[in-house]
């Protein structure tokens, strides 16, 4: 596996916020595939190797800004302890939401497609590539976090409020028709 682009980092994270099947519009806006990407603090190489790619990309993009970077450049890595205190999946870590216009790649360990949905959900963990670009756009100026594909690696616990069916019911007998 060769990566020649100096924007691109392959981000071992647990997903929140996943909407990786179908794009989500946020308040309005063009819906968009997205993810959000949990990185533990301790993960100290895979930090290091994205604020060399937000760097790469602020070079790259002074063309964007004028020849030169904006003092207050937005950037994608976010601190869960500062930026969602109350969020205890964020804790202890580092984050950063990554989106596209297109469907990413779903795949398994084996690089296997995932056709069940069900399988890739937020609070499993996985490998999400991540490219990293410079953007100007209606005065906002900053670095955003493409996404690219995702490969599950291992379930957790999920997140958000949603129960499966197993959890909501028991199994009914023919003879037990509560409707009766």
């Amino acid at each position: 596996m060769s990566n020649t682009n100096p924007t691109k980092v392959i981000v071992p994270c647990r997903l929140s916020y996943a909407h990786l099947w179908k794009p989500d519009s946020i308040n309005g806006s063009e819906p968009k595939y997205s993810v959000s990407c949990i990185i533990d603090k301790d993960n100290t190489d895979v930090i290091a190797k994205i604020k060399k790619a937000i760097e790469v990309a602020k070079e790259e993009g002074k063309g964007k800004w004028g020849g030169k970077i904006p003092a207050n450049l937005k950037t994608p890595l976010r601190d869960g302890d500062i930026d969602r205190p109350e969020d205890e999946a964020y804790a202890d870590s580092m984050f950063l939401n990554a989106n596209s216009k297109q469907a990413p790649q779903i795949v398994d360990r084996q690089v296997q497609p995932i056709l069940d949905q069900s399988e890739v959900y937020s609070g499993c963990y996985g490998n999400v590539s991540v490219t990293f670009y410079a953007y100007n756009s209606n005065g906002n100026k900053g670095i955003a976090a493409g996404l690219g594909n995702v490969q599950k690696l291992r379930d957790g616990e999920p997140l958000g409020s949603r129960t499966s069916a197993s959890d909501d019911f028991e199994a009914v007998d023919g003879e037990d028709d509560f409707l009766a």
